[in-house]
């Protein structure tokens, strides 16, 4: 089974309804991940109609149920889109918590909103030529749960303070008086109280702008492709780090560059990548190796995982990876490529 090991985790080229499957029940504390979405053009990563994808999706939702620990959660990150041929809204997106709920079992936690800012304007139709739509930049990432009281921990995703609010914590009293809100509602008592920072909203503004990354640089060198649907390190790192602990099993089920899998590696909780297209899996090794990797130990990682072979990424970097023929003339054939162009 092709795939790599890390010091937390490893990722597999597999179906991942065949992959959990062999996980035991209840032994999961969070599946996160960002499937292939519904949309109107077909991508080269694969992605379902919008008629068909909640009962495609529903199909793993329903393995993912009985993977999760009572205390355990499944949050995924769904973009919307619009109806064939007309500027109007596709539901497909809102239709997925709703089958979820009402016949999977599971509780909707939360809902949550991804703004990203550097998104460019979309769609092309009905924002850039005719003008009659603005771009669509935010995503939905519904956050289930399978009993109403999921681990949770909000005190580990306290955002910095406001510097008005900063002052108003030095000194309460100078700066502001408690009083009754129109509303009713009274702010007074601990409110200028230093809680160490400020309770995020469901609103989490993260632009998708990575370009430095090792991840990148590598399948530059490489003269690969990388994948073109990556979300941002912050975006499951927000969720690991409020709905887990250190050494908890954290799962993506798509896992396409694997940024789920590094970001589980960097706050120390094990994790399992699944994607049934080897070339992706094989090129998200690259994200767990330094940007200053010799590109020959680079290209013996990624080719020997396209080989077939299941690699260890510390054994890889310190040359006890034994290379299979194939993947030598591979290697050859491409610094040969390099030297000359």
């Amino acid at each position: 089974m092709a795939g790599y090991k890390t010091k937390y985790g490893e990722a597999f080229c597999r179906d991942a309804l065949l992959a959990l499957d062999d996980l035991q029940d209840n032994s999961v504390d969070l599946v996160v991940t960002s499937p292939p979405f519904a949309l109107l053009r077909k991508k080269e990563y694969g992605n379902e109609s919008q008629e068909a994808y909640v009962n495609w999706l529903a199909q793993f939702a329903r393995v993912v149920y009985a993977k999760l620990k009572d205390t355990g959660s499944f949050v995924v990150d769904i973009g919307g889109a619009y109806m064939p041929g007309i500027p109007s809204r596709s539901l497909y997106n809102f239709r997925v918590p709703i089958h979820f709920c009402d016949h999977l079992g599971f509780y909707l936690a939360e809902d949550f909103y991804w703004y990203n800012p550097s998104k460019l304007p979309s769609p092309i139709e009905w924002v850039n030529k005719r003008k009659i739509r603005v771009k669509d930049a935010v995503n939905n990432v519904w956050w289930f749960s399978k009993t109403p009281y999921p681990k949770s921990d909000v005190t580990k995703v306290l955002t910095p303070y406001s510097d008005r609010m900063k002052k108003l914590i030095e000194n309460p009293e100078g700066f502001y008086t408690p009083k009754v809100r129109p509303s009713g509602h009274d702010i007074g008592g601990s409110f200028g109280k230093d809680n160490g920072g400020a309770i995020p909203p469901n609103l989490l503004q993260i632009a998708n702008a990575e370009s430095n990354s090792s991840y990148l640089s590598h399948c530059k060198n490489l003269k690969i492709k990388s994948h073109p649907a990556r979300f941002p390190i912050q975006l499951p790192e927000f969720f690991i780090k409020m709905l887990t602990d250190e050494n908890d099993l954290v799962i993506d089920i798509f896992g396409g560059s694997n940024t789920t899998g590094l970001a589980c590696e960097q706050l120390k909780r094990r994790w399992l990548s699944f994607d049934s297209d080897q070339q992706y899996v094989a090129a998200s090794a690259l994200r767990f190796l330094p940007k200053e990797s010799r590109i020959k130990d680079v290209a013996s990682i990624y080719f020997s995982i396209l080989d077939g072979k299941n690699i260890e990424i510390i054994d890889a970097l310190t040359n006890k990876l034994e290379n299979s023929p194939s993947v030598d003339r591979q290697i050859e054939e491409l610094l040969e490529y390099l030297d000359q162009n």
